[in-house]
């Protein structure tokens, strides 16, 4: 009986209403960070259109940020192994953007 109270005690309830479990699509992410925070702006860049807004912006503490890194890995790692490797088009990095080029001079950080 006390196991099954420190256990619900432990528990976390995370909800998801209708609109969130939508979602937003995203092509590009962008990164930035300061002493105290990672930003991660999530953007839809659209073929032949100059501008691309962000559709979401997801403010982390660096140590959240390194969990979502290691959580992301792990993720890939499971998806490969089911599905296999994910390829990135052949001169793409991760510091290239998903379609045509970016003016501006600011690369971003996918």
């Amino acid at each position: 009986m006390e196991d099954e109270k420190k256990k619900n005690q432990n528990q976390l309830n995370i909800e998801l209403n209708d609109e969130v479990a939508q979602g937003i699509y995203s092509n590009l992410a962008v990164i930035t960070h300061s002493t105290s925070e990672f930003i991660v702006d999530f953007v839809r860049v659209m073929p032949g259109v100059p501008k691309a807004g962000v559709k979401s912006r997801i403010i982390l503490t660096p140590e959240h940020a390194k969990r979502l890194l290691l959580a992301l890995q792990d993720n890939v790692k499971k998806f490969e192994a089911q599905h296999g490797t994910i390829n990135l088009p052949k001169g793409k990095g991760p510091q290239m953007p998903p379609m045509g080029g970016f003016s501006g001079g600011n690369i971003p950080q996918a």
